[in-house]
């Protein structure tokens, strides 16, 4: 692994593994916002019987394990997608900064909301990030059509 990729990559997942561990341990104020969206699917998919407290472990859980996986760089691409997939749906449930009529509120909510964003986008980056001694998924797939024409 390169220096860089030794350095970014425990950057990028730190705030996983300690807000997932948080969430574990204490889903709290998380909760009641993850509510609706656990009555959401609870509707959609009857069987699923969800509350917010256990859809916000669930979300720490995921966010926890990728987040060390991401940093400890065993399957980086892999942790860095189900980190992407995982931080949206949050960000949206957590940080509505839409329904904020106090300005400072507002604006508050609006920079936890681009900041999610802004990760989200490095997270996607990182999924196309081959390893150095490994050719990315593009090449992967070419060679092998090439090899199939033959």
């Amino acid at each position: 692994m390169t220096l860089l990729r030794t350095v970014a990559r425990p950057m990028l997942a730190s705030i996983f593994v300690v807000g997932g561990a948080a969430a574990l341990r204490e889903p709290g104020a998380r909760a009641a916002k993850a509510q609706p969206v656990a009555d959401r699917i609870s509707g959609l998919v009857p069987r699923l019987s969800l509350d917010g407290a256990g859809l916000t472990r669930l979300n720490g859980g995921v966010q926890l394990v990728a987040g060390l996986a991401l940093a400890s760089g065993h399957v980086p691409r892999t942790a860095a997608l189900a980190l992407a997939v995982s931080l949206p749906p949050t960000t949206v449930a957590g940080h509505p900064y839409w329904t904020e009529t106090d300005p400072a509120a507002r604006a508050a909510q609006r920079i936890h909301f681009l900041k999610n964003l802004s990760i989200t986008g490095g997270l996607l980056m990182a999924t196309l990030d081959p390893e150095p001694h490994k050719r990315s998924v593009g090449r992967r797939a070419k060679d092998r059509l090439d090899h199939l024409r033959g």
